[in-house]
C-alpha cells in the first residue's frame, strides 16, 4: 500500500511553499514600483491573460531607440523592438482563410486611436437596435430605416491601405478580415510606441 505522509511532512511542505511565494513577492517588490508589483503578484497567482497584458504593457522599457514591429503569422505573435532589442510581445489573430494578411515590409502610414471599420460592422436603426449584425457593407443589403456602424478598431496602426494592427477579439486562431488583432493593453502599448514611418515587417 502507498505510504501516507505524516502530518509534519505536509506542514513542512506547505511552509516551504509559502516561504518560496513570499521570497518571489519580495523580489518583485524590489524590482518594480508597488503598483506594478501588486499587479505582478496577482498575475502570478491568477494566470489571467488580461492581467498579464496589463502588467507587462506597463513595465518601463529597458532600451531606447527607434521602434520597429515584427509580426509572425506562423507564431501568431507580434514583437516590438527598440534600437534592435525586443522590448515587448503580444498574441495576435491575423487574417483567416480568404482574407490573408499581406506579407512584406511596410511602414506605419496612419494612426487612429478611435478607428472604426468602413467595411465591416452592423446595420442599426435610429433607436440603436442592431437590425443586422456582422455585415459587409459592400455585399449585404441595408435594411430599410437603418444605417451602417463600423466595427470598433481601437489603437489602429495602418501599415498598408486597409490593413493594420488594432485591438480586437482573439479566438486563438487567425480570424480577422486581414488586419492584425491584439489584446487591448498590448494594442495600446504598440500604438503609443509607434509613430508614422515606424517599420512593420509581416512574415510567415
Amino acid at each position: 500500500m502507498p505510504q501516507r505522509k505524516a502530518a509534519g511532512d505536509i506542514k513542512t511542505s506547505s511552509s516551504d511553499s509559502v516561504q518560496k511565494n513570499m521570497h518571489s513577492a519580495r523580489a518583485i517588490m524590489k524590482r518594480f514600483s508597488p503598483f506594478y508589483a501588486l499587479g505582478a503578484i496577482f498575475m502570478a497567482f491568477s494566470g489571467c491573460s488580461t492581467v498579464t497584458d496589463l502588467i507587462t504593457s506597463k513595465i518601463p522599457e529597458s532600451h531606447a531607440g527607434k521602434p520597429a514591429i515584427i509580426v509572425s503569422l506562423r507564431e501568431q505573435e507580434a514583437y516590438l523592438y527598440r534600437g534592435g532589442y525586443r522590448t515587448a510581445s503580444s498574441r495576435v489573430s491575423s487574417g483567416r482563410e480568404g482574407y490573408r494578411t499581406p506579407i512584406g515590409r511596410f511602414h506605419v502610414i496612419r494612426k487612429d486611436a478611435d478607428h472604426r471599420s468602413s467595411l465591416y460592422g452592423d446595420y442599426i436603426d435610429d433607436s440603436g437596435r442592431i437590425v443586422k449584425a456582422n455585415v459587409d457593407s459592400r455585399r449585404d443589403r441595408q435594411p430599410p430605416h437603418s444605417h451602417f456602424v463600423g466595427t470598433p478598431m481601437p489603437y489602429f496602426l495602418e501599415f498598408s491601405p486597409g490593413y493594420g494592427l488594432h485591438q480586437g477579439y482573439l479566438p486563438g486562431v487567425p480570424a480577422s478580415h486581414g488586419c492584425i488583432r491584439m489584446p487591448y493593453w498590448k494594442a495600446r502599448q504598440f500604438y503609443d510606441a509607434a509613430h508614422i514611418g515606424t517599420p512593420v515587417v509581416v512574415k510567415l
